[in-house]
């Protein structure tokens, strides 16, 4: 299930379900997205309004449907150099250690979003 129609849309995406790993996004992991969001919107007027309207997106959807957009999406999006899909992992890792506490939830996450990531590399090997 494929729901975002740019790679930029769906990092953000994944940049709240990273934020949501825990069960709490902390206004710090907001402000590390902010600063993120900056180099795949450069040209966002509202990035807080952004960040907001991707959050109820995220809290809408059935949660035992999550992996599976995350998988076909990165599917979708094949063309995206692994290089790029690495970055986003990185940037993934700065979003779990905002609140300067990483749960066992976040890192689960993480190694999750490692795999697919690497499956992807596989792919285009």
């Amino acid at each position: 299930m494929v729901i975002h129609k740019n790679f930029a849309d769906f990092v953000i995406f994944l940049y709240v379900h990273m934020a949501y790993a825990d069960g709490v996004f902390h206004p710090s992991e907001k402000d590390v997205i902010l600063d993120k969001m900056s180099k795949h919107f450069p040209t966002e007027t509202d990035p807080k309004k952004k960040i907001v309207t991707v959050e109820k997106e995220y809290l809408a959807m059935n949660p035992d449907e999550i992996s599976t957009v995350i998988h076909d999406t990165f599917k979708h999006f094949s063309s995206v150099k692994f290089s790029q899909k690495f970055k986003v992992y990185t940037d993934m890792y700065d979003i779990i250690n905002a609140d300067g506490k990483v749960e066992q939830s976040e890192t689960m996450a993480l190694n999750e979003l490692k795999k697919i990531i690497d499956l992807g590399a596989e792919g285009a090997a």
